[in-house]
């Protein structure tokens, strides 16, 4: 993904280019697949200081947007092609509290050459704030607006309009790591009230004084679900635009109408080459509800199955840090299917053997 980066005094332009192509997917081939050569950003903005605390940067354009943790805002790097945004976007700082106000809409990927173009149907706006305090410690809140004039639940299509309400507490005290966030969505889906909710957690432990210094996590999540698609109210969480590896690097499961507990272990064997062991359990949260991916596409319907476990996934990393600008990183994950994907329908062991080279500059 080249790029090209221009400052002149306070202001910038940016434009990076992406060739994106899956070969081998056959049909399945999504918007997260393949895009083929196209402008993946390209803005324009400035910033402007008021005395030493104080500063606002005005931009406006085509670009990635991560917002903390990436659950519901993230640039999607895992799956082929990120997610960019059209729009503007305001960052304010003042101390300890970072600000971030936008209106954008996302931009709508097409499979060939210079055909990616603003979506028409869905728009997306916010409000993000992130206070820090001292000893490594944090607070967001924020307010994230989303429509969308063509969402498809339950086999039915209407408007969606949905607002999401969240807390997230992160940080870090001596050996111990933390990163809670609490989610709230209310709305409308056609004639349908929206009541949906997540709370996404994750907890270390870094080992310090033991051999290859491990930092064991334990992650738990749970995403809302709909209980009953005929009872005038969808339960089901809507993820918005959230990271590609959100499991993992395979993550053949997206977070709605799910629950999930993931304990992992890294190690830091020197030179830059860390290694990670990774096991993971997924089950619906509600049985009326099916099963998604990343981007929020129905896997599985729920149908008349009322088993609640999804599969099993195990994973093994390693990544190498060869400097500033040169990382490799290698993995081998696996996912079993569990009863529920039995029941409805085909299910064989999904095996992935990844391999990626970056370079930053």
């Amino acid at each position: 993904m080249p790029h090209a980066d221009l400052h002149v005094g306070p202001a910038r332009v940016f434009v990076q280019g992406i060739a994106g192509y899956a070969r081998g997917v056959g049909t399945g081939k999504g918007p997260a697949d393949e895009t083929g050569i196209d402008f993946l950003q390209g803005f324009a903005d400035v910033r402007i200081a008021f005395g030493d605390d104080a500063k606002l940067m005005l931009r406006g354009g085509r670009e990635l947007m991560a917002l903390g943790s990436e659950r519901l805002v993230g640039i999607r790097y895992g799956p082929n092609i990120p997610q960019a945004f059209d729009g503007g976007h305001v960052i304010a700082e003042y101390g300890r509290l970072h600000v971030e106000v936008f209106r954008v809409r996302p931009v709508a990927i097409g499979g060939g050459d210079f055909d990616d173009r603003t979506s028409k149907a869905r728009r997306f706006d916010g409000v993000y704030a992130t206070f820090a305090v001292p000893e490594a410690i944090g607070l967001d809140a924020y307010w994230l607006g989303y429509e969308n004039d063509e969402a498809r639940f339950s086999g039915h299509t209407a408007r969606e309009t949905r607002a999401t309400y969240g807390l997230r507490f992160f940080g870090s005290h001596g050996n111990l790591d933390w990163n809670w966030e609490a989610m709230l969505q209310r709305g409308r889906f056609g004639g349908d009230r929206i009541r949906a909710w997540s709370i996404a957690t994750e907890t270390g432990w870094r080992f310090v004084h033991a051999p290859l210094s491990p930092h064991a996590r334990l992650r738990a999540n749970i995403a809302s679900g709909d209980r009953d698609p005929n009872d005038g109210r969808l339960g089901t969480f809507n993820a918005l635009f959230p990271k590609g590896k959100y499991f993992g690097e395979l993550s053949p499961i997206g977070p709605r109408n799910i629950m999930n507990i993931q304990p992992s272990v890294d190690f830091d064997l020197g030179s830059g080459v860390t290694v990670e062991l990774l096991a993971a359990s997924f089950w619906r949260h509600r049985r009326g509800d099916g099963i998604y991916d990343i981007p929020g596409g129905l896997i599985r319907a729920a149908g008349t199955s009322r088993v609640r476990h999804i599969g099993d996934q195990i994973e093994v990393s390693a990544g190498w840090q060869v400097n500033a600008i040169l990382s490799f990183a290698v993995s081998l994950s696996a996912f079993r299917p569990g009863d529920f994907i039995r029941d409805m329908g085909s299910a064989r062991t999904i095996r992935m053997v990844g391999a990626e080279a970056m370079i930053k500059y």
